[in-house]
């Protein structure tokens, strides 16, 4: 798996449904109103999320490989 940045997670997950609620620092918060977690995305500029952090953020959402 490539590991991508954490704006462009941002937008996948804009694009799925997820909806930001807040900014806090350099963390995104996303939630999603039939779901009762929460994702909170670093976004340091262009740098890219480590491949753990989006492979928990992506069964957080219920998200596979082919969706990114």
């Amino acid at each position: 798996m490539k590991s991508i940045s954490g704006k462009y997670f941002a937008c996948i997950l804009e694009s799925q449904g997820w909806h930001l609620v807040r900014i806090s620092d350099s963390h995104h918060v996303y939630m999603k109103p039939e779901k009762p977690s929460r994702i909170s995305i670093p976004i340091h500029g262009n740098q890219d999320l480590k491949l753990g952090l989006l492979k928990h953020f992506m069964k957080i959402a219920d998200m596979s490989e082919n969706d990114l």
